[in-house]
């Protein structure tokens, strides 16, 4: 029976656990963040609690039910137990009965993959052998006898026939080790040689972009969006389990999952309040949830900052528009002093990211932050408001996560180490990750009330301070320290310093270099339904699974494994992605070739990428693969790219990449479509199923050509022979780079020498002329092989594997790091103040957006501090740092 505490009314968010409800744990036992199960294809993936304990697994530490009947109902369905082969029946049935899993992916799935094996046999070569197998090709003998030839033939005598047997045998073990080694010699035959592949790399591709579906995308979708999931949350464990069981279906050669202990907070029932208390006049209270407009209502998860400070203050109420230091520096310009006050901002902008702008707020000495979506920026003033557009409407609210990424990813107690049950944490309180002054989001039909109170009170406020909001009057003002209206805000949390969250895997491993890998990567939590963040992104990977699992189904292999993962509490400061990273830090920057993310994967029809340049190369090569095929254009997406001039952008600090980049040097790239600015109705309940399919990709088009992008993108880091990143790609980046660090340094004032940049510009130089020189083998290796019949010498082959293995550790070789293992130094790694990010090219940027990237970031931080004696020690050790990996890949 559903529990009374999981039913709730339209409009109310779900009623949050006490803290002891929320930490305590019945589970028997538990994975280590890098142990895998002993049998992933029999034990559940998320799955650890006793059937017995269905009754209590609301207490299972994963925080809230999902709000839809569906997931309630499955409290007595024993999910997250072990699942034993003699229950596959039953409990596939319980879970197709709890939407959990596709009734598809029984018998209908079987079919399917029946249907698939077909389809490719015929698209594929003659193939009877698997990937794993390597037989010599049969010698058709005649079918004619040689009674004729042996009729013809001298007898032996009876009494020499044993010689002369013994002398035949002799004869033919010569015949069989002189073919043995003439085949080795001429490497026509190679023990263990990876390349000589039996499927034709272009037929792969052909298969993987022809065969992607738009239903099977848009049911994924449909299932993602039909609860909220957040971070951490049951709702997101149960999507975990039924992304696990997409993988399965895939038929993955490994599935497995991590788990870690983070702080996370939950808004408490009751606990939040935004209200005018004074002048009575003014009296009010904003109802601080979404829903007017649904049809019919839904459930909600509550409106909060995630990260945000638990706190009950009041104060006078001023506005500060965007919240940048600028604004706060004109208001106490003004004479109005915000030190105590109750602000009043509004996303976007100067600004763009929430958290600068509660470290603004904080520095600045207010007492509370309000932070509301103008339609000038994202509503009614850039087009039609939902349900008639894609616009937000009055009701509709942004959460987000108020934590300072750029000073700590992932876990802010734990920053360099993975949150294990066990782990020592720092302390809350002055944490530089955390921001300490309370904070609620609020909808732009709540900021009205607020601004409309203002009238009149402190300075009327310049042309780009005002916003859209109708209704304000003529001028908008500031307020005042003494004049304004008294506000309270409440927002009292609760505070988990350990809530368990879960990181999904599934894999198909390499043929040929298994240790190497492709991960593929996005997470699964949202702020609500997610329909674009992330839930755009999670339908297409799967997608991309099913139709890599019906390749695998034929045999097909790649080169180098690739791995899927779906993470959880992205949301909150990157905690899934950063905490695995944290916690397989060495074998990551061994072994990963590159981090491929998509997070919100469609909002609109325009592609943007943002990455590392090393794989410039391998984007491109995607690209021309391509058409635009959603507008009908024979033109490619290539020919697209190029006349808008775009080009692969930083990555900072807004997705999974930030750790495999900044931490572990893993080469990513984070892509999708996006639409008009602003107007993905960004963590809002209002990112629905409905929304995706009425305003921004009817008929899943996008959604299509993205899995395309993805799929083909994969392939080329996974079995192409020569894995197709280029260095020159990343000398010609930081060429421009070093330019504008000079010029920018300019822009600085005075106190800098031009000759301290001088061993940066000496770096980079002989970088360019080294890159080249290295790729210059490759030309080699194809005149080898293939311009030789595709044959692949055993040598080459060695050596083709130790080039790719240097080129993918390049990234690696440019962290400040101890890169002898052996030794032992006491040499302050990482940046200065910031020392979980290592990178010494690429970080995120602490001076200007927080989320934006930093390039040459240690210099950078340096020389933005007027730090001149830092800076220099700084570049130099930029330059040592790029010339030691430049060394690394001649040798």
């Amino acid at each position: 029976m559903v529990d009374e505490k999981h039913v709730y009314e339209a409009y109310e968010s779900p009623p949050i656990p006490t803290y002891e409800e929320a930490t305590s744990s019945l589970t028997a036992s538990r994975l280590g963040p890098q142990e895998i199960s002993d049998d992933a294809e029999r034990q559940g993936l998320l799955g650890h609690e006793l059937a017995t304990e269905t009754s209590s697994r609301r207490r299972n530490g994963y925080y809230h039910p999902p709000s839809v009947q569906s997931a309630r109902s499955s409290e007595d369905s024993g999910l997250g137990s072990p699942v034993r082969e003699s229950d596959d029946d039953e409990l596939r049935q319980e879970m197709e009965e709890m939407d959990i899993l596709d009734p598809e992916s029984a018998d209908d799935g079987r079919a399917r993959r029946n249907r698939s094996r077909g389809r490719f046999s015929k698209r594929f070569y003659s193939i009877t052998n698997s990937f794993s197998q390597f037989h010599l090709p049969r010698i058709p003998w005649p079918s004619f006898g040689f009674s004729w030839l042996t009729s013809r033939l001298p007898t032996i005598p009876e009494e020499y026939r044993p010689g002369w047997a013994i002398i035949a045998r002799l004869c033919g073990l010569v015949l069989i080790i002189a073919l043995v080694y003439i085949l080795v010699v001429s490497e026509i035959f190679q023990p263990g040689a990876g390349f000589g592949q039996p499927f034709n790399l272009e037929s792969v591709r052909q298969f993987a972009t022809e065969n992607i579906n738009p239903v099977k995308i848009e049911e994924n979708l449909k299932y993602i969006t039909s609860y909220d999931h957040v971070g951490g949350s049951e709702g997101s464990y149960y999507l975990g389990q039924w992304i696990q069981g997409k993988f399965r279906d895939a038929h993955m050669d490994a599935l497995t999952h991590d788990e870690y202990f983070v702080y996370m907070n939950y808004p408490k029932k009751d606990g939040r309040r935004v209200a005018i208390i004074d002048p009575p006049e003014k009296v009010w209270e904003a109802k601080l949830e979404e829903g007017s407009a649904y049809n019919p209502p839904r459930a909600q998860t509550a409106a909060f900052h995630g990260l945000s400070a638990s706190g009950n203050v009041t104060g006078r109420l001023i506005y500060a528009n965007y919240g940048h230091k600028k604004d706060f520096k004109r208001l106490w310009d003004s004479g109005i002093d915000v030190q105590g006050a109750i602000v009043l901002l509004r996303y976007h902008n100067s600004q763009s990211d929430r958290a600068m702008k509660m470290k603004a707020a904080q520095n600045a000495g207010v007492a509370g932050v309000l932070i509301y979506s103008d339609p000038a920026e994202d509503g009614f003033k850039k087009g039609a408001v939902w349900p008639n557009g894609r616009w937000r409407p009055e009701d509709s609210i942004q959460r987000g996560s108020v934590a300072l990424t750029s000073w700590i990813a992932g876990d802010v107690l734990t920053p360099g180490s993975a949150s294990t049950s066990n782990q020592k944490r720092i302390p809350k309180e002055n944490n530089p990750g955390l921001t300490t002054v309370p904070s609620i989001p609020l909808s732009w039909k709540n900021a009205q009330k607020l601004l409309q109170s203002l009238n009149g009170v402190g300075e009327a406020l310049p042309d780009e301070w005002v916003g859209a909001v109708p209704d304000v009057g003529d001028k908008w003002f500031s307020g005042h320290h003494n004049s304004s209206p008294i506000v309270n805000l409440r927002n009292f949390q609760d505070q988990v310093e350990k809530q368990r969250i879960s990181n999904v895997f599934g894999s198909f491993i390499g043929s040929e270099d298994k240790a190497k890998k492709v991960i593929v990567g996005n997470h699964r939590d949202a702020w609500c339904f997610g329909a674009a963040n992330p839930g755009s992104g999670t339908a297409v990977m799967l997608e991309i699974a099913r139709v890599l699992g019906d390749l695998r189904l034929q045999g097909w292999r790649p080169l180098r494994t690739i791995e899927f993962a779906s993470w959880d509490a992205e949301e909150y400061n990157l905690m899934g992605s950063t905490e695995h990273v944290e916690g397989n830090m060495e074998e990551l920057r061994a072994n990963a070739i590159a981090y491929l993310n998509v997070d919100s994967g469609v909002t609109g029809n325009k592609l943007r990428a943002n990455g590392s340049p090393i794989l410039t190369n391998a984007w491109l090569r995607v690209l021309g693969r391509l058409n635009d095929a959603p507008n009908q254009r024979e033109k490619t997406l290539r020919n697209l790219w190029d006349e808008t001039n775009s080009k692969i952008g930083g990555l900072g600090a807004g997705s999974d990449y930030v750790a495999f980049q900044h931490m572990a040097g893993c080469s990513s790239i984070d892509f999708g479509f996006e639409g008009p600015e602003h107007g993905g109705m960004y963590h809002s309940c209002y990112e629905s199923f409905d929304w995706m399919t009425k305003y921004v990709d009817p008929g899943f088009k996008y959604h299509v050509l993205l899995a395309q992008v993805w799929v083909l993108l994969i392939l080329e880091l996974s079995q192409e022979p020569i894995v197709p990143l280029k260095l020159q790609d990343y000398a010609e980046s930081l060429q421009e780079e070093a330019l504008a660090l000079v010029d920018w340094t300019e822009t600085k004032g005075q106190g800098y020498n031009m000759d301290m940049f001088q061993p940066l510009i000496d770096a980079v130089s002989a970088f360019t002329t080294k890159a080249k020189e290295f790729h210059s083998w490759e030309d080699y290796w194809y005149g080898q092989v293939v311009g030789a019949g595709g044959f692949e010498a055993q040598g080459l082959t060695v050596q083709r594997i130790q080039h790719n293995a240097r080129l993918a550790n390049f990234e690696t070789n440019l962290l400040d790091i101890n890169h002898d293992m052996g030794k032992e130094d006491n040499i302050v790694r990482g940046l200065p103040g910031r020392a979980q990010y290592k990178h010494t090219i690429y970080a995120p940027d602490v001076s200007g957006s927080g989320v934006d990237s930093s390039i040459f970031p240690f210099a950078r931080d340096a020389i933005e501090a007027n730090n001149w004696t830092l800076a220099t020690e700084m570049i130099q050790k930029t330059a040592d740092t790029l010339n030691y990996a430049v060394d690394k890949l001649m040798h």
